[in-house]
């Protein structure tokens, strides 16, 4: 029997350092999110960041809790339940920190007869610390507690034609409305060195570009080229005046080099160039979490507006839209049916 394992980030159980504090130790200790030899890693994390991170993350946390809970968590359910409604098969959702882990979302399937999975990573873009570690973690898992279950794994979605007109349906949708003069992709950030561990062919990448705008198999594992080719795709179905539109990274770690240009800075020199209104899109997550609510939506805004900018807006993400609702549906169904996956 087949079923469908929907997987999330996740996010702390309550928006108190208590809590932020164990969700930040698992999520920062993982191999794949901070890569540096375990004893460097234990060193920065846990003596250095946990000692102070928590207490900053919670406040974060706090601004954009809601009485239902986390937001990702509360929207990634409605989700799941959405898309079971219109599924031939059952559903379930995990989270890869956290609690509702991937080892309860397995076992839910197997208690309804499920032999057989598929799992969604919910990252449109490929990217070692976000899709290859929920798959890492889930074979791990099953290999551990379910090694009767077979597993296969949906794609990145970030280039079907289906799931790019869904984004660019509910983008169009805000963007008829508000008067831009500019529209700025964010993507989340992540350091230079993972683009480079991620190239299979260990010499494409070059992380500018020049090595982006050739023909490679490394881009099927290359963040930056999947993320800047969601821009020009969006842009092109919008209509969008090239002048008008830009790529930027956020969400950075301290101390080592990540992807530019970051976003924080991209707000100063939007506002420095004249732009006074400007739309932010976050595409890299499927489920607004603190880094769009808290980290666009709300800093990101201000430092817009102090830095000479008159009009901000944040783009909701897909969220529990209807479209991106049934095109998942679609998709499990079409793998339910005759194992087939979406074109990317």
């Amino acid at each position: 029997m087949k079923g469908v394992l929907l997987v999330n980030l996740g996010s702390p159980d309550s928006p108190t350092p208590k809590d932020v504090k164990p969700y930040l130790d698992e999520f920062l200790m993982d191999e794949r999110v901070i890569d540096a030899p375990k004893w460097l890693r234990t060193l920065i994390v846990r003596g250095i960041i946990l000692r102070t991170r928590p207490k900053k993350s919670a406040e974060a946390y706090s601004k954009i809790w809601w009485e239902e809970g986390s937001p990702l968590i509360v929207i990634s359910e409605r989700f799941k339940q959405a898309v079971e409604a219109q599924a031939d098969i059952p559903v379930a959702l995990g989270m890869r920190y956290g609690s509702g882990s991937i080892a309860e979302g397995m076992e839910q399937l197997q208690k309804q007869g499920v032999d057989e999975v598929l799992l969604v990573p919910l990252y449109p873009h490929y990217a070692m610390s976000s899709f290859e570690t929920v798959v890492v973690k889930a074979l791990e898992v099953r290999e551990a507690q379910f090694p009767d279950m077979q597993v296969t794994t949906m794609p990145a979605f970030g280039k079907n034609p289906d799931y790019l007109n869904v984004l660019a349906t509910s983008i169009r949708e805000k963007l008829d409305a508000f008067g831009y003069d500019h529209v700025l992709f964010s993507y989340h950030g992540i350091p230079e060195r993972h683009i480079r561990k991620s190239d299979p062919t260990s010499y494409h990448c070059k992380i500018n570009d020049t090595c982006c705008g050739m023909n490679s198999v490394a881009h099927h594992t290359c963040y930056r080229h999947q993320c800047y080719e969601m821009t020009r795709n969006i842009a092109a179905m919008l209509n969008l005046p090239k002048d008008q539109v830009s790529t930027s990274f956020q969400s950075r770690l301290a101390g080592d080099p990540w992807l530019k240009p970051y976003t924080d800075y991209e707000f100063e020199r939007l506002a420095g160039e004249g732009r006074s209104r400007l739309a932010v899109i976050t595409p890299a997550f499927v489920s607004d979490c603190l880094e769009t609510l808290e980290e666009i939506a709300m800093e990101g805004k201000n430092d817009f507006l102090e830095a000479g900018g008159t009009d901000f807006m944040h783009i909701p993400c897909l969220n529990d839209r209807e479209d991106w609702v049934t095109l998942m549906a679609k998709w499990v169904n079409d793998w339910a049916r005759d194992g087939r996956l979406p074109a990317v």
